[in-house]
């Protein structure tokens, strides 16, 4: 629970701190400006509200790792919510309006985050997870998100170092394999979801692995 509003606040905060010229640059995701991936961020926001308000009497059918779809094809950006977050995207205009919209309604998931049971049960995407799996998850999905959106913004603060560790600790037990101790944590996370391509130094370092990632995680 606390590594989920550690990495939620600091994402929140790396908003915050964006100019307005800077959510006209790439994102670190297919397809999207750092505009675009805000207005995804406060989706997510409303994901996470909604899925704590969705209680469930019936048995866990996921985990924290196996919450995630895996896919072997890279986003393309022309999936159809994809573009529907491109297009709710352009229509804030102002950049002001995106970080109020997040601020308002992320605070108020972070604060439900807190509030939540870690042992109860609740439903999303038609599967049943424990709390504690669910914000465990989006762990994850924080600290990917914040590296996708400081990819080309020059001064940016990174993700928490515990975040980083333990999405790193997650992407690997869903591979099967650790990445090489050579690999600091945010390289591990890029070239394991896809979000760069290995060096050839770091493909020789990969080993087997480099068969098994990277990994699309949705």
């Amino acid at each position: 629970m606390d590594l989920f509003s550690r990495t939620w606040a600091a994402l929140r905060a790396a908003v915050a701190d964006l100019s307005d010229e800077d959510f006209g640059r790439p994102s670190g995701c297919t397809g999207w400006l750092v505009r675009d991936l805000v207005c995804h961020l406060i989706v997510d926001a409303q994901d996470v509200l909604i899925t704590l308000a969705t209680p469930s009497d019936r048995e866990p059918t996921r985990d924290a790792l196996s919450y995630w779809d895996i896919s072997g094809a890279p986003p393309t950006g022309d999936d159809p919510l994809d573009a529907l977050t491109v297009r709710l995207a352009a229509a804030y205009e102002d950049p002001r309006l995106l970080r109020f919209h997040l601020d308002d309604v992320g605070a108020a998931a972070g604060r439900a985050a807190l509030l939540a049971d870690p042992a109860g049960r609740i439903g999303t995407r038609d599967e049943i997870l424990t709390v504690g799996d669910f914000l465990s998850a989006y762990v994850m999905e924080w600290t990917l998100h914040h590296l996708d959106l400081i990819a080309c913004v020059p001064v940016a603060e990174q993700p928490p170092a515990k975040g980083l560790a333990r999405s790193r600790e997650m992407l690997e037990r869903i591979a099967g394999s650790p990445f090489p101790t050579s690999f600091p944590d945010v390289d591990a996370l890029l070239v394991g979801t896809g979000r760069r391509a290995p060096t050839k130094a770091e493909l020789a370092e990969l080993g087997d692995l480099s068969s098994r990632v990277p990994l699309y995680l949705s």
